[in-house]
Formats: structure tokens, sequence, C-alpha cells
């Protein structure tokens, strides 16, 4: 069944090359597919284009629909393009004639973007809660070892004195960068498409507003052809998003990997939580770590990808969008399964407390005595050529005590400030 058939037969072919995984990938679309339909059918039968026994009979098998999908029973056999068709024919199945007119004043073309609309919100949803908890995470981290120094690295060579607690808030509060894109996302996909119908509304006096209460969207989308433009635009808006935060994990992964290696030594993982090798007895490999940041990479590929399909399209539905869930939809799963992994494995990490005894990272302090020189009065470039001229000759002693007293500086996290950035953020 097809929601557009007219009784002409489709080459095989063609049906084949053109619906492609649609219906694998339309299971997951179809909770928010039932709940669209349930609030346009209490429309029609607000504005009269159902009765309220005709509405009722509706909602009633949809919500009987929506059962099977919450039991995970509901699938989407090949002889149905896609889950909207599916779920069309259940209600013709079981109302007749009644089932038949809950397609009234609708399009395929807004009745999957609502569905999209109404999945990605309860996605963001998700995604921003698992950043919120790697967040708090992050932070009790970098309050428990805030005392601890760890060597601060530029070019990968030494360079100034870090601490655990810098480095664990420096990535907590990278991710509020990434919830307030992730609210930019949810401001663009919280407006209403449904009632845009194939992109150009309907003659029909729908109460669109009414629709909008319904589904709880935060505002509607007033012009019809922007709601039908709305596809892909708000899949490469959250898109963005998700490489924001996935470029986080990315370099959060990689500092890891780099950390409890053998040459640098900084930290070390459970062993429960590394691997093996075949032939080298003496393997604990950071794998967990590792795909974390390949997958964080592919993800930051995702908008390229989406805007890559989308580019030059022209306003009005074309059949390429279809082609953003293939994308969209796994990428969503991957990250959400990195930020519950990234959390997992970083509870039980344990740091190094006596990192700096090595006598090379005595190079940390040089900036920290060049200053002290210069609060005695010494002039900046002066104080420069001393210590150089100090570490030349061997005679370069480094400084007891670190003294950062600026916000956000090792000796000043600022935690609790930016636990308040988070809580205003989120």
């Amino acid at each position: 069944m097809k929601l557009w058939e007219k009784g002409i037969p489709t080459d095989q072919k063609i049906e084949q090359f053109t619906v492609g995984n649609d219906r694998e990938l339309d299971i997951i679309l179809a909770r928010y597919d039932v709940l669209g339909s349930i609030g346009h059918a209490k429309m029609l039968s607000k504005t009269g284009l159902l009765t309220e026994t005709e509405a009722a009979d509706i909602i009633q098998a949809l919500e009987a629909i929506l059962l099977t999908i919450e039991k995970e029973q509901f699938t989407i056999e090949a002889d149905f393009e896609d889950v909207h068709s599916k779920i069309e024919s259940m209600l013709i199945a079981q109302l007749g004639d009644t089932g038949k007119k809950i397609h009234t004043a609708r399009s395929r073309n807004d009745q999957v973007l609502v569905a999209m609309h109404l999945y990605l919100k309860d996605e963001i949803t998700a995604i921003k809660a698992l950043v919120k908890a790697l967040f708090d995470l992050l932070m009790a981290l970098a309050d428990k070892n805030q005392q601890i120094l760890l060597p601060g690295y530029t070019h990968l060579q030494i360079a100034m004195p870090s601490s655990f607690g810098l480095w664990f808030s420096a990535y907590a509060e990278s991710l509020i960068d990434d919830i307030t894109m992730l609210n930019a996302a949810l401001q663009v996909v919280d407006q209403n498409p449904l009632g845009s119908a194939a992109g150009y509304g309907s003659s029909f006096p729908i109460d669109r507003m009414h629709t909008t209460e319904t589904l709880q969207f935060a505002t509607l989308k007033y012009n019809v052809v922007a709601a039908q433009m709305s596809r892909g635009k708000s899949e490469k808006t959250l898109a963005f998003a998700m490489s924001s935060i996935a470029g986080t994990l990315s370099k959060l992964a990689m500092d890891v990997c780099l950390y409890v290696s053998q040459n640098f030594d900084f930290m070390t993982l459970p062993q429960q939580l590394t691997t093996g090798s075949s032939i080298m007895p003496h393997k604990k490999n950071p794998d967990i770590f590792e795909l974390i940041r390949g997958k964080a990479n592919k993800i930051q590929s995702l908008p390229y990808e989406l805007t890559l399909i989308t580019n030059n399209l022209p306003s009005g539905y074309h059949r390429e969008f279809q082609l953003l869930k293939e994308g969209l939809f796994p990428a969503i799963q991957n990250l959400k399964s990195c930020l519950e992994m990234t959390r997992y494995a970083l509870q039980d990490i344990e740091v190094k407390e006596t990192i700096l005894n090595d006598p090379k990272y005595n190079y940390l302090f040089t900036v920290d005595a060049l200053n002290e020189l210069v609060v005695q009065g010494i002039p900046f470039r002066d104080a420069y050529k001393i210590i150089a001229g100090q570490l030349e000759n061997g005679t370069f002693k480094a400084p007891e005590k670190t003294k950062h007293t600026h916000e956000g500086s090792i000796n000043n996290l600022c935690l609790e400030e930016i636990q308040a950035k988070m809580e205003s953020a989120y």
C-alpha cells in the first residue's frame, strides 16, 4: 500500500530503489507518527471535518497502535512503503471508511515533518540529559582532584603547569557551549509544521494553532512553504549541535588515550575497562576511548553530509529528503552511546599524584619564575633573558608553589561559577 496509490503498478526496480531502507528507519518514527495523527484527529473533530464519534474511534485505534509500538510488536511489512502507509492501513482495516478520513487536510509531507520534529525534540532532550550527566561527573572529578598538578602542553611540548581540576573542568565548561547549541537546535525543531500539507497549505478550514497546542510545540511554523523548507534545515541544525558535542568528546578521548600511555603515564583505567593483545601479555589498551574518538569523528562529518544532500535544492519537497534519515538516525544513537560510555569509563579513572616529581617537568615553571622576577621590578624582557640564561647554564630552579590566583586558573578554578553557568544554560 502507498498513500499515493492510483491503481497503476509501479516498476519493481523503481519501487525498490525509491523505498530503500525507509521501512527499517521508519520504525523509529512510528510512535511520533501516531502522536501526530492523534493531534490531527482532534483538530479535525474541532473543525467539524470529523464527527466526535469518528474522532473518538480513530484516537482509540491509534492509541492501541501506540501500545503495540511501545511493546516493540509493531512491524512494517514489505507490502507497505513506509510507516505512514502501514498505520493508515491499520486504521482502515479496523474502522473502514472512518479510517480513510485520517488523511483529510494533510499530506505525507507534513505528516513526515511533524513526526520528525516530535522525534528530534525527544532526542535533543535525551542528549541534553546525557551531556548534563557527563558535566556533573567532570565537575565532581575536578573538585576531587583540583590540587593535583598536571603538565600542560603546547605543540605537544612541555609548557606550563596545569592540574587535573583544571583539565576536568575545562571539558565540563566546554559542554556548556554544546548545550547552548542543542538549545538552538531545539528552538528550530520546536515549531509545528502540521497543516502545511504538500507545502502550500489546504483549502480545508483547519486550525493549526489547535494542533500546535495539542502536540505541545512551542510555536507554529506559520508560513507553509517555510514549514516545508524546515525539512533538512532542522536535521542539519541538530547535526551541527551534535558535531559540537562530538568534537568535545573526541578531544577528551584523545587526551585520555595519551595520558594512559606509558610515555605520559598521567592516569590509569581500571583493568576491566581495557582490552589486551593476542600476543603481548602486558597490553592494556584504551579501546573504549579509541572507539569514542572514532565514532565522535564520524559524527563530525554529519553536517557536511546533510549539507551536500540539501545544498542546492529549491523550495518545495524533493525525494532526497528521505536520505537524511540514513545518516542522522544512527548518528543520534551513536552520540548517545558515546556520551554514556564516556561517563561510564571516567567515573573510575585513577589519576597519578606524583607526576611532577619527574625532573623533566621543572621546565613547566619557567613562566612562574619569570613572573616572580617581574613582580620584583625587573622588566619583562630582561626577566625573560635571565630565565633563558639559567636554563642554558643549568642553574634554573622551579618555584616551590604555584600562585595562579586569577579566575579560571589552577589555583582558582571557579567551579561554582561554571556550575551556575551550566544551570543557566540547561
